[in-house]
């Protein structure tokens, strides 16, 4: 398993857990979490803090767009592309 997959094994469960609707549809990798009314903009705010608690990593300002959180797969390469060179792989 790389670290890619171990990233987004991690922001799934953590989806699944902290939006309900997540567990009654079945997301795949690529669905839009917005379009599919798993997130908003508050639900954003609360996969960063995740993603900032669990990983260490910081999401500044700019990084706050919709694209990098539209699905499962986009988050997680976001936070691929911030751990440290030698955890990062699946670039």
């Amino acid at each position: 398993m790389t670290q890619l997959d171990r990233t987004y094994s991690q922001i799934s469960e953590f989806v699944s857990r902290a939006f309900p609707l997540a567990k009654q549809r079945e997301i795949g990798p690529d669905d839009s979490l917005f379009d599919n009314g798993i997130i908003d903009s508050m639900g954003t705010l609360e996969v960063i803090q995740f993603l900032e608690d669990e990983f260490g990593i910081e999401v500044s300002d700019e990084e706050m767009v919709d694209d990098h959180f539209e699905s499962i797969n986009r988050i997680a390469r976001l936070v691929n592309s911030k751990l440290p060179d030698g955890l990062r792989d699946g670039q």
